[in-house]
């Protein structure tokens, strides 16, 4: 496999082990609590990952892979890209030192079941996975698709970087609102993921 999908790959199980850990032992109460009303809840910070997931990266990353294939665009690496994809990515990881406002279809629900977010994260992380393992041997850099911006196309391996980026940004936070003064303690009587 070439180095640079490994890298993604440990990347990505870096990631579900930090998700996996934060998310143990949470109260519904507790994943839905807000430490203000202008920040978001560890729940919103889950939801919008896999909102972003679903109608934003893994549609545009299995585009760039399908099209590289059909294209016959292959090559063993290393590759540099652009520098402007390389300062996105770099705004993307945390701590934030840019904030960006969600757009309207990336924004998340304010109250869900941490059985739900937490199940639907670890199925995006597992297809990112698989289309980690389907882009080895395509060329990274030369494989392309348009970005959230219409004029922007990004290259494959872009797209695998500032996924994985995004994710630690959001899980920084959602440790920020973890660790933050007046998250609730669990109650007794209650359970981790009870209903709301």
């Amino acid at each position: 496999m070439q180095p640079e999908l490994e890298t993604y790959l440990d990347q990505l199980l870096s990631i579900r082990q930090d998700a996996d850990g934060l998310m143990s032992s949470l109260t519904d109460e507790q994943f839905n609590w807000r430490p203000a009303p202008n920040r978001w809840s560890m729940c919103e910070c889950f939801d919008h990952l896999n909102i972003t997931a679903e109608q934003l990266f893994i549609p545009r990353i299995d585009a760039a892979i399908a099209d590289a294939r059909r294209r016959g665009l292959t090559s063993a690496g290393p590759f540099v890209y652009p520098a402007l994809q390389r300062l996105f990515l770099r705004m993307n990881e945390p701590p934030p030192k840019i904030r960006f406002k969600a757009p309207t279809i990336l924004k998340p629900k304010l109250i869900r079941p941490l059985a739900a977010v937490h199940g639907d994260f670890l199925n995006w992380q597992d297809r990112l996975g698989e289309l980690i393992r389907q882009a080895d041997g395509l060329d990274l850099q030369k494989a392309r698709h348009r970005s959230l911006m219409p004029l922007w196309t990004w290259s494959l391996g872009t797209f695998m970087a500032v996924m994985l980026a995004h994710e630690r940004r959001h899980i920084w936070q959602a440790r920020e609102v973890r660790n933050a003064t007046g998250f609730p303690s669990a109650r007794a009587g209650t359970t981790a993921s009870t209903r709301l």
